[in-house]
């Protein structure tokens, strides 16, 4: 109800258009040209995507409501993270627990430094900062190697600090990563302040990897969604603390384990963060730790293992509408349903999307009602007791076999399920052994599912 009245207020959500390759030029200082160095944008005078850009530019200098923007990982939500008001507009909008930090995103080194160098102080807690601030030596690798990118790592936070308190959650540290999107860089940059973002989704829902999925979670409660097309990666960056001996990573994303161990200082890194789907209960020491996130209004069951009408018999669809989510083995063809037939849906053909096709299906009864129905006990369905009297609508999203694609897609295929009405969401599990991508998406699933089950 809260969220219904707040959506109802009479806040227009304006989408701006901006392609990063018509702003302007980006110009490197250094000769290695990476935007770990001293680099400018000229932008284009005559360009309505520079204009575009300015104006989202001029929001987060001066209002107190956030800005939704593209990144390489997910649609983030972005506001001032040295001003309380506008911070608080994040929390705001997204209906987001106070004690969740934000992740704060910068466009340069130089802007990190002088973050963290903006009040002089001792630098006794941190002695193994390096000489243009308090970024301890333990990252100096990581930041080489994975910066611009998806990874995030904290700091100790300075005293006193810049930040606004909400930005940290009460920690006494903070996460930091400089993305890789042109686009975000590009407006961080402009606007010239650190920026605190989460993802541009309403509290709990799946993350948006698109600007109508941002429009569709957030439309009048912020006044402004950059659209710089769907995101290529698809899930949260990384977060690791090398604060803690050995280090750790508290959040799986787009930097693997096995990458990190690569980098000096991080060869005996650990997981520090929960394989399962609970939450947990403690203070987070990380966004995405605490809380249950990625759901979608449909149940969602995580199946390890074969399908079958038995296995999708026993969680109920009361509008008989359920969703499959495929990847590695499941194909709706394919699937055993003795005593039914499986039926393409004509009327609904498949759409091209970058999550593969939503497909709709419609399983049938072979036999009348009797005691060999696949789903014993089950009465016709509005009377019907002819040979095909309709059990469910299926409606199947196939998101292929390769990781990479599976990541970039899960959260739009969960939403798209989601808008098509159906009650249950069956996702195929996959093999976590198949590296730390694998292991980051059956973290998100874990942490949207209602159960794991064992078929």
């Amino acid at each position: 109800m809260e969220e219904e009245e707040q959506k109802s207020s009479s806040r227009s959500t304006q989408i701006l258009a901006i392609d990063v390759n018509k702003i302007g030029d980006f110009v490197f200082r250094q000769p290695d040209l990476t935007f770990l160095g001293d680099w400018f944008i000229n932008l284009s005078e005559d360009s309505q995507d520079a204009i575009n850009l300015y104006q989202a530019v001029k929001q987060l200098q001066t209002s107190g409501l956030p800005v939704a923007f593209p990144t390489e990982t997910v649609y983030g939500l972005g506001a001032d993270a040295t001003r309380s008001d506008a911070v608080a507009g994040i929390y705001a909008a997204k209906q987001r627990p106070a004690d969740n930090p934000l992740i704060v995103h910068i466009s340069s080194l130089r802007q990190l430094h002088h973050l963290l160098d903006s009040t002089p102080g001792s630098r006794d807690d941190c002695p193994d900062a390096d000489a243009h601030g308090r970024i301890p030596a333990i990252y100096d690798a990581l930041i080489s190697r994975f910066w611009p990118g998806p990874l995030t790592i904290l700091l100790p936070l300075p005293d006193p600090s810049p930040l606004a308190p909400a930005v940290t959650g009460s920690l006494s540290t903070f996460g930091v990563r400089m993305p890789s999107s042109r686009l975000a860089l590009a407006l961080i940059h402009l606007a010239g302040l650190p920026i605190a973002a989460p993802s541009a989704n309403a509290s709990t829902k799946p993350s948006p990897t698109t600007a109508a999925h941002v429009l569709h979670d957030l439309s009048g409660r912020i006044d402004l969604i950059i659209d710089g097309g769907s995101c290529s990666v698809g899930l949260e960056s990384t977060v690791v603390d090398g604060l803690t001996r050995p280090p750790a990573i508290l959040r799986p994303g787009g930097v693997s384990i096995e990458m990190l161990r690569q980098c000096p200082g991080w060869e005996h890194v650990v997981i520090g963060y929960s394989s399962g789907g609970s939450a947990e209960t403690s203070a987070p020491r990380a966004p995405g730790m605490k809380y249950k996130h990625y759901s979608p209004n449909a149940r969602v069951l995580l199946v390890h293992g074969r399908l079958s009408l038995d296995l999708v018999s026993r969680y109920p669809s009361a509008r008989r509408k359920v969703g499959l989510i495929s990847t590695m083995t499941w194909r709706v063809e394919d699937l055993e349903f003795p005593q039914c037939s499986v039926t393409r849906d004509h009327d609904a053909p498949a759409t091209p999307r970058m999550d593969g096709c939503l497909r709709k299906f419609a399983i049938k009864k072979l036999r009348p009602y009797g005691p060999h129905n696949a789903i014993k006990d089950s009465p016709p369905v509005n009377g019907e007791s002819d040979q095909h009297a309709e059990l469910l609508q299926v409606s199947s999203i196939d998101l292929g076999r390769e990781i990479a694609n599976i990541a970039q897609a899960l959260f739009s295929a969960l939403r798209e399920l989601d808008l098509d009405g159906v009650d249950v969401i069956f996702v195929e599990a996959i093999d976590e052994s198949g590296g730390d991508a694998a292991a980051a998406i059956m973290n998100r699933l874990r942490k949207a599912a209602e159960s794991e089950i064992e078929s």
